[in-house]
């Protein structure tokens, strides 16, 4: 990136070696897929088997069939689009996915567009944005492309069709029906009503198609809107039903966590969970249980990822979103009303003191076939004051080459990276091929209003023989919090065996910070005045530049607080505080020390 530091680039080369770009090689990528489950490798190979079958004629013929005059019924879309994106789309300036390509042409696949531009595109997510935008010349615009798609790609092709894109495509059409077609020419309504068949033959028979997690998702409830809209439906909204039934079995945590571990996806499924209840509701069709309780125990952990300023936390290939939309969510899920506070199954914890939130990931990553948004930051946390936010993971830039990928490195994490290497083996695109084994977390709340986690994982065993033990304690009040750090050899080990360790704290790009005291303490300073003081033990204390990608498609420069040194061949032990700089324990260095021994 252009004006970065050569330590932001030492630092972020070094952590994620030689995959900056994503790039990889056909060994990678077949290790990768034989980390699967078998039952996902043999739904992957299957969906792939059909594609001679898919392609020909006489399959386009079987899934075209009758002729569907109407639609029983017309769920409405109740998301806001947005309105610039819409005007722009009316100018011919057309922004998916962090591209922006003017005059698309040819429309459905430019010269120039990336992949994800393209997918986009396709899925027709668009349409919110169009809808937004108001007038005749938006409608007529929508209608206009919703046409010309039909014309130019109603037959199945490998990437437009991918059962994921298809049911994008279809819960964005039929929501947005009354936009598009309750004015449009009876032509177009009879094309859109035969392409909304069409593909959701080709989807009933396709699904599962080697889909996990949202993308399965996404295609279960294009499936189930076709099959509660059109009038030949009944067998297309069991079977979506069923695989729905099964699919809030695997994905949905039993304490309300989604099985991908990320705040942004669990956002996601929960919404179109809420979509799928409400279109089941409204169509007078039978609601099941099972989606009733995966929405009330999937509130309170969203919940659980929000920080004061009503943002998403940032792991997982998170961004903090916007806090109406998930306003919007929350209200529409009707669930409960306080944050869960721990979620073992998950593997999050919410340390709530006073105005002070820290939110922490502790547990495992999520496993094969679900760990393509993975990142390597286990044992990491962040840290709000009110409604700022203090200390945080460097979040992602989903829609950049470079930022996409750097992020999921140890290093982009408030957690100690050792050798700078990653805690968990990063694959080039997306998932990981090594894992920590082993992550515990044990709670515990005393009668002074006291929090304490301690946790640890073994990420780091196998290369270096070494245990990660971290425990974090929100002190009473809102006054602060402390931590130990300590890398615990597994078995004796000579010099030689020695590594370099980096504990580091990413600052909000908000945060001002300055050292004090020799360098040995770092003043923090919010925009609203508040004042922080951080402090350690154990550890060579410095400031250097970070990157901030929390706001999705921003890339702002921030600092990090870095406790670096070298283990010894016995246990490391790193000792940090983070307390008000007006609290009277932070008034000497002994009494930093006696806080933290308490």
């Amino acid at each position: 990136m252009e004006g970065q530091s050569q330590t932001e680039k030492r630092d972020t080369n070094k952590s994620t070696g030689r995959w900056i770009n994503g790039q990889s090689n056909v060994s990678e990528r077949l290790a990768s897929f034989l980390r699967l489950p078998n039952s996902l490798v043999f739904q992957k190979i299957g969906y792939k088997l059909k594609y001679p079958l898919l392609i020909s004629p006489l399959y386009d013929w079987a899934i075209s069939r009758k002729a569907i005059p109407n639609l029983v019924f017309t769920p409405t879309d109740p998301w806001l689009g947005d309105t610039n994106q819409g005007r722009a789309i009316l100018s011919g300036q057309i922004e998916l996915s962090g591209q922006v390509i003017n005059n698309p042409s040819p429309l459905w696949n430019p010269v120039g567009a990336e992949l994800d531009w393209v997918k986009e595109l396709h899925s027709f997510s668009w349409l919110r944005s169009l809808r937004a935008a108001a007038g005749d010349q938006a409608r007529r615009t929508a209608r206009e492309m919703l046409n010309q798609w039909i014309r130019d790609n109603n037959r199945w092709r490998p990437l437009t069709w991918e059962p994921s894109i298809t049911g994008c495509r279809l819960y964005n059409w039929l929501g947005h029906y009354e936009f598009i077609g309750s004015s449009a020419d009876i032509n177009l309504r009879q094309s859109i009503h035969d392409s909304i068949a069409k593909q959701a033959r080709y989807l009933s028979s396709a699904l599962p198609a080697g889909l996990t997690g949202v993308e399965l998702i996404r295609a279960i409830k294009g499936l189930l809107y076709a099959g509660v809209c059109l009038p030949e439906g009944d067998v297309w909204l069991k079977r979506a039903l069923d695989l729905l039934s099964r699919e809030l079995t695997r994905q949905i945590l039993p304490d309300g966590g989604h099985i991908q571990r990320s705040p942004h996806i669990h956002l996601e499924v929960l919404r179109h969970l809420i979509d799928i209840r409400a279109t089941l509701h409204t169509g007078k069709k039978h609601v099941p249980g099972s989606i009733i309780s995966a929405i009330e125990s999937m509130s309170p952990v969203l919940r659980m990822f929000l920080h004061g300023d009503g943002g998403l936390a940032l792991f997982n290939d998170s961004n903090e979103d916007h806090g109406w939309q998930i306003d919007m969510v929350l209200r529409r899920a009707e669930g409960r009303k306080q944050p869960l506070l721990a979620a073992p199954q998950s593997g999050f914890q919410r340390l709530q003191s006073g105005r002070i939130t820290v939110i922490v990931d502790a547990g495992a990553p999520p496993p094969p076939g679900y760990d393509l948004t993975a990142h390597a930051g286990t044992l990491s946390f962040e840290l709000s004051v009110g409604r700022e936010r203090l200390i945080t993971n460097c979040g992602v830039h989903r829609n950049h080459p470079q930022w996409r990928w750097i992020p999921r490195a140890t290093a982009a994490h408030t957690t100690i990276t050792l050798a700078e290497t990653n805690s968990a083996h990063l694959t080039p695109r997306g998932g990981l091929a090594k894992r920590p084994d082993n992550v515990t977390c044990r709670r515990e709340e005393d009668s002074n209003g006291e929090i304490r986690l301690e946790m640890s994982h073994d990420g780091y065993l196998n290369k270096s023989g070494i245990l990660h033990d971290r425990t974090l304690i929100a002190l009473p009040k809102g006054e602060g919090i402390k931590g130990h750090d300590i890398l615990r050899f597994s078995e004796s080990l000579d010099e030689r065996d020695r590594n370099e360790f980096s504990a580091r704290f990413h600052l909000h790009s908000d945060v001002k910070a300055s050292p004090i005291s020799g360098g040995n303490v770092v003043l923090l300073s919010l925009q609203k005045g508040g004042g922080w003081q951080f402090s350690c033990e154990g550890a060579n204390l410095s400031l250097e530049p970070s990157i901030y990608l929390g706001k999705a498609g921003e890339i702002r420069r921030s600092q990090q607080i870095v406790l670096s040194g070298i283990t010894s061949t016995s246990d490391t032990k790193i000792k940090w505080s983070l307390v008000r700089v007006n609290t009277k324990k932070s008034t000497s260095k002994n009494n930093q020390s006696n806080l933290w021994d308490q």
